[in-house]
Formats: structure tokens, sequence, C-alpha cells
């Protein structure tokens, strides 16, 4: 005998539900609402603000300072700030100058400190951190053209230095210093991703190795937090699938602009789509050329950046605008 099976007859199955961990109650992190993000307040100091970025043109500690005066929360910050001793933006009140490394990294966990009430409790955040050499030599006098591009004038690092950590031909290893500055400060590193760099720009020197690398550090406020891996795992087989490794191979971006020390999207892409929930906020305090704002803008998330150079700013809008 034949019998067919109905719908009625087929097994129920039940939804999976998740049980209720730390773990997954992190995967449903809080976004900031659209009230918060409009709030008149940050409207009336923005640069720039049309309800999916905004640009506060100013100190990083007083736009900092402003967003968490209005309850205002990001849910991934990445960000690369100045690095020690490489570049002048003839800012008053500039970070980079310091006359001593260390003074360098403790004005830089500082300033990041501040970023604890405006990362969301399940956030990220992601810094982008290059090393510098000190070097002892006094102002640098070579007629070469591409030498005077990359010096001005006596740099920290061409002083005298301090007999121990300062001494010529020293590796001042900040990035790690810096990390194990948040350490002390509360925060749990996660990584230290290496950006490997396939066109790094000539290093000169006889007695060493090329520098080709720089770090993006990877902190938590806490050991839950979101992190959605699908959209930026590795394929393994058929069907099995990983997350990315630690070592990100990207090509520097070269070109004429008035920022001179640019990354790639491309560098920019895990941080935001592992760590930034649908329609949530991308925050970079050290807004620069504004990639990151801009790669999260074109992906549906809402963004904002603070810098300290109205020029850089104006260049965010112009890209924003579409000027070029």
């Amino acid at each position: 005998m034949n019998y067919q099976l109905s719908f009625l007859d087929a097994p129920v199955v039940e939804p999976k539900v998740r049980p209720i961990t730390k773990a997954n109650i992190a995967q449903q992190p809080n976004i900031v609402s659209d009230e918060i993000f409009n709030h008149p307040l940050l409207r009336s100091r923005s640069f720039f603000h049309d309800g999916k970025t905004i640009i506060l043109n100013m100190d990083v500690k007083e736009g900092l300072r402003l967003l968490a005066s209005v309850g205002f929360f990001a849910n991934c910050i990445v960000t690369s700030p100045p690095f020690y001793g490489q570049r002048d933006y003839g800012m008053e009140g500039q970070i980079g100058l310091e006359e001593h490394p260390k003074l360098f990294i403790e004005k830089l966990v500082s300033a990041f400190d501040l970023c604890k009430p405006v990362l969301s409790d399940n956030g990220s955040l992601w810094v982008n951190l290059g090393d510098t050499y000190w070097s002892g030599k006094g102002e640098h006098k070579s007629g070469e053209i591409k030498q005077n591009a990359r010096r001005f004038g006596v740099r920290p690092q061409d002083k005298k230095g301090d007999g121990k950590l300062c001494v010529p031909k020293q590796l001042l290893l900040i990035p790690h210093r810096f990390a194990i500055g948040m350490q002390d400060e509360g925060w749990i590193v996660r990584n230290d991703n290496v950006w490997v760099k396939p066109n790094p720009v000539p290093d000169q020197v006889r007695d060493r190795c090329s520098i080709s690398h720089e770090y993006v550090f990877h902190l938590v406020k806490s050991r839950w937090y979101y992190f959605d891996k699908e959209k930026i795992a590795r394929k393994v087989g058929s069907d099995s699938i990983l997350p990315p490794l630690d070592t990100w191979e990207v090509a520097t971006v070269r070109g004429k602009h008035q920022h001179k020390a640019r990354f790639s999207d491309e560098l920019v892409r895990i941080p935001i789509l592992a760590t930034t929930p649908e329609n949530g906020v991308v925050l970079d305090p050290f807004a620069g050329s504004g990639i990151s704002l801009l790669f999260a803008r074109e992906r549906g998330y809402r963004s904002i950046g603070i810098d300290l150079n109205e020029q850089f700013c104006k260049s965010i809008v112009d890209q924003i605008n579409g000027v070029y």
C-alpha cells in the first residue's frame, strides 16, 4: 500500500537557539541611535555632518570628550596615529614630535584612554603603528632631493639622546611599548597583526635589513566582543573556513595627496568588516586622509573622524562629494 506524506506529518524542526552566554550576547551589539548620531551639539561643532558621516576638525582629546558628552559610542575604532618623529604636520598640539619616545607613548596612550567611553563595551580598537630608529646625527645636511623630502630640520631622533634607550642606530620598539602601555591601562591585546609591504620605500642602509612591515594592533575592552569571522574568513577546502592570518600583505598607497602617510583601504577591510555590525559606527580619531571613513561609508556603515588639520578634513569632504 502506498502512502503520501503530507506536510502535517512532517517532523517539526525546532529553530536552533543559541544558549545565553557572554560570548553569544557579545554577537548582538548595541548600535548608537540616529538621535545621538545627529545630536544638535555634534552638528553644531562638526566640520561636516550629513547623517552618515561626521568630521570633527579639532584636537583628538577635545573630539573624544565631545563625543562622550552626548553619549555617543562606536562599534569599531580603526586608526593610524602619527608615528614618532616621521612627519611635521605644522600643527600646534600635534602628536609625534615629543623630545623623548617615552613621552610620545604616554601621550598616545593617554589619548586612546579617552576612546574607552566612546567604544561599545563589545567593540574593537585597531591601531596601525610603525617604528623609528634613533639617529643622533643632528640636522640632515644632504642635498639629495629624496632625503630632503623625508627629513625636516632636526627631528627628535636626530638629537644626542639619553645614552640609554635613545642611542644611535637603536630601533626604539615603539609599537610594542605602546601595546604594553595600553595593557597597563586595562586594554586586552588580541593580535599584533603584521602589515607586510610588498612595495616599501627603498631603505638605503648597509648594515641591517630593510624595513618592510608595520603593526596593526587589535585591542578590546573585555573578553567578550563582537567579531564576524564569516565576513573575512579564509576558505580551506570545500566547506571549512578559518579566520584570516595575522600577516597581511597590502601594497602601500602611492601618488599625489596632501596626506603623505596614507594607508590602503585594503588595510582597514578586516578591522571594519569583522568588528562593525550592520548600521554600526566606525570611528577614526586620527582621520588623516579619511580612508577608514570612506571605506565604512561605501559599505553602508556610519562613520566619524577627528583630525586637527583643517586641510585634511576638507580633503575628506571633497572625496565624499566626489570632487576627486
